[in-house]
């Protein structure tokens, strides 16, 4: 871990306390900065050690389905609410066969999560709403009063993300990303063993999510019609339900576009497969690259952003294909110092790298490491230059596990949930693993990298101003979005000048 006055997210202790003083001292607002109907003064409870949090999910289908799980297992917490735009679900959810044996589990569901954030009683709100709703949906929570969970990536675009860091410092709630691995024991073990120079000088981290995927196909708009079946990928028999026009009258999917363009319903435009349409996603760079990307940040010890991002690539699989986003996505990021971190993403055909297929590997002046997809394993191989691997400590053995994975619960998260609980218990923003500072910091480093394949050509990234250096009109239009009428993120949330306002 960090020392010499940072606590162990690196993070210096005079920046947390500034933050936190930007946080409380903001500067009052008008209402046209808030989310209709929400009044500047929303505060929330405020909690005691041992108080029970009550939590909403807001996006409970695939993975917020499973956030619900593990929170609603936490003791001392409850799940009050549900909300989704797909009602259908509704049935299964609320009466979860996997959370029968816990007493408190008895949520409502609303499908409009203004409603949740309109209820007093509820703490803190999970976001894990399709990406083009973690900005808004995280900003809408806080003026609500609410702490914030949000799923990875934190944001949708750059600029977002700015917005988000602002709006919790205006509002002084907190907000935890959900980039589980800062919260595993056996990653922080590793980065402690890397941090402590066990590998040496760290000069290059690489990032693999080599996770094949079947085409999505090609389907026209509108709903489904009466016998035809679905699935998210070409020759699987894993059918989603039908989605014709009575599935969809139990569905908002107006709230469903929200801050996008809004376009006809397409079955590809819907549930899961929005991560290859660049209005709703980020491609698998952005989906499950953004765990892998944080950690390379985070053992690179990179508090700023880097200055240089080239990418190529494309899409290699079978046509025709709704898919905007490439499925073959090699990235390379430097930073001032020189340090690289090199990112690919293969959705094809591929060999893994040092036993590794999604996870990460470290390169220092001693010696390599990699972490696996789990962030329960880990190993170091130590040695001169040219010699034959030895290997060093790891998860394996007593040097490396010195602090077991919690078990019990339904996902390896566990640690990650029970980290923003103790925040909020604590009203102290320094106990969080990833707030939203460092969640924007590494979600920045999937944009950054989707920006330079969609422009095809290296750019250079003034990290002060978040902008592209060098009159990159197209790059620079990519750092953030038109937004629907209804759905526009505030442009500002004035707050009290601090040296530590923004970081670059």
């Amino acid at each position: 871990m960090a020392n010499d006055g940072h606590d162990k997210n690196g993070i210096s202790r005079r920046d947390f306390t500034a933050r936190l003083g930007a946080a409380t001292a903001g500067l009052a607002i008008g209402g046209d900065l808030l989310r209709p109907g929400v009044s500047a003064a929303s505060q929330g409870r405020v909690l005691g050690a041992n108080d029970r949090v009550i939590v909403a999910s807001i996006g409970i289908r695939g993975q917020g389905n499973a956030v619900k799980r593990g929170f609603a297992q936490l003791p001392n917490v409850t799940i009050k609410t549900l909300c989704d735009i797909d009602a259908n679900l509704a049935p299964e959810r609320v009466n979860d066969p996997r959370l029968t044996s816990v007493a408190t589990y008895k949520p409502n569901f609303v499908q409009d999560l203004r409603r949740v954030l309109d209820d007093k009683e509820v703490d803190a709100v999970i976001i894990a709403m399709p990406n083009h709703w973690h900005a808004l949906g995280t900003i809408w929570g806080l003026q609500a009063g609410k702490h914030v969970y949000v799923e990875k990536p934190a944001s949708h675009t750059v600029w977002e993300g700015r917005k988000m860091v602002e709006a919790q410092q205006r509002f002084g709630k907190l907000v935890q990303v959900g980039t589980m691995n800062r919260s595993r024991p056996a990653v922080r073990t590793a980065i402690k063993f890397m941090q402590d120079g066990n590998i040496g000088k760290i000069y290059m981290a690489r990032g693999l999510c080599f996770k094949p995927r079947a085409s999505i196909g090609k389907y026209p708009d509108g709903p489904m019609q009466a016998g035809e079946k679905f699935a998210l990928t070409v020759g699987s028999t894993n059918y989603e339900p039908a989605y014709d026009a009575q599935y969809l009258s139990k569905v908002d999917y107006d709230l469903w576009i929200g801050p996008a363009p809004k376009k006809p319903f397409n079955r590809n435009r819907f549930h899961y497969n929005w991560h290859w349409q660049w209005d709703y996603g980020n491609g698998d760079t952005g989906n499950q690259g953004p765990h892998q990307f944080d950690i390379a940040r985070w053992g690179l010890g990179k508090n700023e952003h880097p200055v240089k991002v080239s990418a190529s690539g494309g899409y290699f699989g079978e046509q025709p294909t709704a898919q905007e986003t490439p499925d073959v996505h090699t990235s390379m990021i430097e930073y001032a110092d020189g340090a690289i971190l090199e990112f690919g993403t293969r959705g094809e055909h591929t060999n893994d790298e040092g036993g590794v297929r999604i996870g990460n590997i470290f390169y220092g002046s001693k010696g390599w490491l990699w972490v696996e997809e789990s962030g329960r394993q880990w190993q170091a191989y130590l040695g001169e230059v040219g010699s034959k691997n030895q290997k060093g400590p790891g998860s394996g053995d007593k040097a490396g596990s010195q602090q077991a994975e919690a078990q019990g619960l339904t996902t390896v998260e566990f640690p990650h949930y029970q980290n923003f609980i103790d925040a909020i218990r604590a009203g102290d923003p320094k106990v969080l693993t990833c707030d939203i500072l460092e969640g924007h910091l590494s979600s920045t480093l999937p944009h950054l990298a989707n920006i330079a394949y969609r422009v095809g050509h290296t750019l250079e990234f003034d990290g002060k101003t978040e902008t592209f250096k060098g009159g990159e009109k197209k790059a620079n239009e990519l750092l953030t979005r038109e937004y629907r009428k209804g759905f526009e993120l505030p442009k500002s949330f004035p707050v009290k000048e601090t040296s530590q306002a923004s970081r670059d």
